[in-house]
């Protein structure tokens, strides 16, 4: 309540006189000073425009008794700039097409918007053109995206000054073409100033920030001096650059050349050191010591100051600027809203007595970054005029969000007002298509955006290829990436996030090869494919070759290849990705480390506690790994430990940190706990159990034996049981050899996956554990007509940074008559210090000699006898293993731990088994 007394009394007397002095006299007040001159008339029509008040324009436009060409030119442009073109199109056939300037005016107001079409129909209207309309035009296509037609009209025309080839570079830069825009350059018959300005400012745009400060000194060697535009134009550059020493030297010529006291210039020397959060410092230094300051200079300083999370600095400067002009008021508006001081904003708003549409429209957006949706949409509703900004803003806000159907009826809305989407209204509209897969509504906007003249343009092209990849809709996909005339790394990114999204994989490897220029988002997209395909070894030597080309990975790569590292157990490679982390300084980000912890777990490392005890920040997902983590190690006790520390630091928990506590309480018996945890779900944080929760809970009631306390659990759930809770009681049965409720679970998953394979073999166990022979020949005939195929046993281990891989039987190994010698001698060796092979595990009715060779050559028992053959005395030995460990090789693995005094982890289907002397850390219960 203090802070935002002491707000009003900050902002009320100054917004006030702002305000007064910001606003435009109205129209009554106007006409009181009697009759004034046609020149301030226009002028007045201008700076109503200006201000996006196009209804007061007209009002003095209209009630002018006689008008010329400027007062019809000013009229035009306001309606123009406030993307209402077609009512400067009404004009403009009123009075005939006015002059060449009327028709330049239009014809830009169309392009701005996107509207190729009607701004070529301008044009080709025109009577008479002049050098300044085709320059208008090549500059409308180019704008759009339309290269190749910005060419045809720059060799077409019948002469050329030096603006034509200056329109003609700008549309390469723009087009981000710069090899032809250098072509170009190296061709134009002279070049001046603007030439290089261009020139540099392409380069900038591009990113190539060295190359463009490379063209600067070239023309300050040729003996060009910089004017004011060129000035800021290689400042953008050197701010992307980010280097102070650049900028010290760039100062100096400022200083020789009398720039540095252009405000102008003086404010872009301040924003480049703004962009270093470590140079704020001296950027405040700076600011103090510049003779002259305008009011992008004090917004420059205010919102450098939000953005480096000192608000209360910026509103300290923002009481020192004598103006407060509207600029500074919208600056700390959009801080406060960002630092999620809304209600703030909402103060400063409310302060300014006549906002203007930038007002309104930075506090709708700063609602819409907060959340805060309706109190975005009343604010709207209560606009006194809206922009193409403020209907941008609103459907962005809205798709941005998860309301997507509202973005859409807003959308009608504005069509239905008379005025055209924005470029910025489509893109949010094809992104809000694109979440509620509304393919037929996305269609009919696509044919909007033709009918407008957009289909040209990079930005929409890029959000139809991306919306139409997430309808599953890649003809239509390819026909817009096809047809686009400029593809620009965003075009080619869409595409090939749109062919992974659609399992197109060969053809996304292909578009990835083919793309001329790779940033990281490429990267990203294509190893991440890979990954999600489970192709683990394509996305490590994609992400080799992406080093090797001096490519730095970002955090969701590093992310991406830690996760892979985890499934394939690969504990290594997840090391030396951990390494490739702490040189980039990456290790200590929350994203990074939180994989970190998860690989580390998947390998059975211990790393992942040192990771957690290091972290600064830990958020949800820290939580409910370290705790999943210690659930899949059967470390149930730990995992409540670790919950509890979680309650006692604030966290509040979610459906996933309840996953894993019953997955703990499960895998370590502890029924008492596990009731306790899945009542506190609903009861103490109001959380709906999921299928999740209850297949768990089964698990747990059904590993303890109680079988048919577990069957009736799933009888009394609120919700239809799935697979994954029918198997937890099958897989319970099969423990404890239930044959009756068994067979039950059993039938209901054949109704519902009947091809899966586990089922029945799991219902296979429990009848040849009980001897029920011909029960076992029955499902393998069920089997047999179901034409299902047993997954085979599969182990892994990996040895010296390769992975060998065993199937149960296998005979393909390379050295696999040494493995199946090491393992025989290991037999005998094991029977004689008390190894009797349990052959219940053998689902064949055979004699007692050929089921004890059967399990002898299961892939777990091939995997260590291999690493016992390669690996030093003493080395620990880790396998992972597809399935779950069958009980013969649970005991095997525990006497070779005894007998070769090696520790042995094997990671199964369901959790960790850590063989130590003779014992497993699951103590017998999984």
């Amino acid at each position: 309540m203090a802070l935002r007394l002491l707000l009003r009394r900050r902002f009320s007397a100054s917004g006030a006189a702002t305000a007064v002095a910001a606003a435009p006299a109205p129209l009554a007040v106007w006409h009181s000073h009697g009759a004034l001159d046609m020149g301030d008339c226009s002028a007045r029509i201008r700076e109503l425009g200006r201000l996006g008040r196009v209804t007061e324009a007209r009002e003095v436009f209209d009630a002018l008794p006689r008008r010329d060409i400027i007062a019809w030119n000013s009229m035009v442009s306001a309606y123009c700039k406030n993307g209402m073109p077609d009512a400067a199109r009404a004009l403009f056939d009123a009075i005939s097409g006015g002059n060449m300037r009327t028709g330049a005016i239009l014809l830009s107001g169309y392009a701005r918007l996107g509207r190729v079409l009607d701004a070529r129909r301008v044009f080709d209207e025109m009577l008479e053109r002049n050098t300044v309309a085709w320059n208008s035009m090549i500059s409308c296509y180019a704008q759009n995206g339309d290269i190749t037609m910005a060419r045809r009209l720059f060799d077409a025309m019948p002469s050329r000054d030096i603006t034509s080839w200056n329109s003609m570079l700008t549309g390469y830069c723009h087009s981000l073409q710069l090899v032809d825009a250098s072509n170009l350059f190296e061709k134009m018959p002279e070049r001046n100033l603007v030439s290089w300005t261009v020139m540099i400012s392409g380069y900038s745009r591009t990113d190539n920030h060295g190359k463009a400060w490379d063209m600067f000194r070239m023309m300050h060697h040729e003996g060009l001096m910089p004017d004011q535009s060129n000035f800021a134009s290689v400042l953008s550059a050197v701010k992307g650059l980010g280097n102070l020493g650049v900028l010290e030297s760039l100062r100096v010529l400022a200083l020789k050349t009398g720039f540095e006291r252009d405000v102008v210039i003086g404010t872009a020397i301040l924003n480049v050191y703004t962009r270093d959060a470590n140079a704020l410092d001296t950027a405040i230094k700076f600011f103090e010591n510049m003779i002259e300051r305008n009011e992008y200079t004090w917004s420059s300083m205010i919102s450098a100051l939000s953005h480096g999370g000192r608000i209360d600095d910026a509103i300290v400067v923002y009481e020192r600027d004598p103006v407060k002009p509207i600029a500074c008021q919208t600056a700390l508006l959009t801080g406060l809203a960002q630092c999620g001081r809304i209600d703030d904003a909402r103060i400063l708003f409310e302060q300014i007595p006549e906002p203007i549409v930038v007002s309104w429209n930075a506090m709708i957006t700063g609602y819409m970054q907060n959340g805060m949706v309706d109190e975005a949409k009343e604010l709207f509703d209560k606009m006194p005029f809206r922009n193409s900004i403020s209907w941008a803003g609103m459907i962005a806000g809205y798709a941005q969000n998860g309301r997507s159907e509202e973005a859409l009826g807003l959308l009608q809305e504005l069509h239905r007002s008379g005025m055209l989407p924005s470029l910025s209204s489509l893109t949010s509209i094809f992104f809000a298509c694109s979440n509620t897969g509304a393919l037929e509504i996305g269609t009919q906007v696509h044919s909007l955006a033709v009918k407008v003249g957009c289909q040209f343009n990079s930005f929409v092209c890029n959000a139809l290829i991306t919306m139409y990849g997430k309808c599953r809709n890649m003809e239509y996909a390819r026909q817009v990436f096809s047809r686009m005339v400029t593809k620009d790394i965003v075009s080619w990114n869409s595409f090939l996030a749109a062919l992974v999204q659609n399992n197109l994989f060969d053809d996304a490897r292909n578009t990835f090869d083919n793309m001329l220029s790779r940033d990281v988002v490429s990267w990203t997209t294509i190893i991440s494919a890979y990954a999600q395909a489970e192709q683990c070894d394509e996305a490590m030597g994609i992400f080799r070759t992406m080093l090797c080309e001096h490519v730095l990975p970002n955090s969701p790569i590093l992310t991406i290849l830690l996760g892979v590292c985890g499934s394939l157990g690969a504990s290594k490679l997840g090391q030396q990705i951990h390494t490739v982390a702490i040189k980039l300084g990456m290790d200590s980000e929350l994203i990074v480390a939180n994989a970190l912890i998860s690989m580390y777990f998947k390998c059975g490392c211990a790393d992942s506690h040192r990771i957690f005890d290091l972290m600064e920040e830990r958020d949800i997902f820290t939580w409910n790994t370290i705790i999943t983590g210690y659930a899949q190690h059967g470390l149930g006790r730990e995992a409540i430990k670790m919950y509890q520390h979680m309650e006692t630091a604030g966290v509040i928990p979610n459906e996933v940190t309840f996953v894993g506590l019953l997955n703990a309480c499960s895998h370590a018996g502890l029924v008492d706990e596990g009731w306790k945890f899945f009542k506190s779900m609903s009861q103490d944080y109001g959380l709906t159990p999921l299928l999740e929760h209850y297949a768990c809970m089964v698990d747990l009631l059904g590993r303890t034996g109680d079988v048919q306390r577990a069957e009736q659990f799933i009888y009394d759930m609120p919700i239809e049981p799935d697979t994954v809770i029918w198997s937890a009681l099958l897989g319970a049965c099969k423990i404890h050899k239930n044959a009756e409720v068994g067979k039950r679970a059993a039938e209901e998953l054949f109704k519902i996956e009947p091809s899966n394979a586990g089922n029945y073999v799991m219902l296979s166990n429990i009848y040849s554990s009980l001897g029920m022979w011909g029960e076992v020949a029955e499902v393998r005939k069920i089997m047999k007509q179901q034409g299902v195929i047993k997954e085979p046993g599969c182990s892994w281990t990996q040895i010296k940074d390769k992975m060998h891989s065993f199937v149960t039987g296998d005979k393909q190994h390379e050295q696999i008559e040494e493995i199946v010698a090491t393992l025989e001698e290991l037999y005998t060796l094991l029977k004689a210090t008390g190894y009797v092979p349990d052959t219940e595990f053998v689902l064949h009715d055979i004699d007692e000699e050929q089921k004890q060779s059967s399990l002898l050559y299961h892939s777990e028992k091939l995997a260590v006898a291999y690493c016992l053959l390669v690996t030093p005395k003493g080395m620990p030995i880790q396998i992972l293993k597809n399935l779950r460990i069958c009980g013969d090789c649970h005991t095997f693995i525990k006497f070779v731990s005894h007998v070769t005094k090696r520790e042995i982890d094997i990671r199964d289907g369901n959790r960790f088994h850590h063989f130590r002397n003779g014992s497993c850390s699951c103590e017998d219960f999984w």
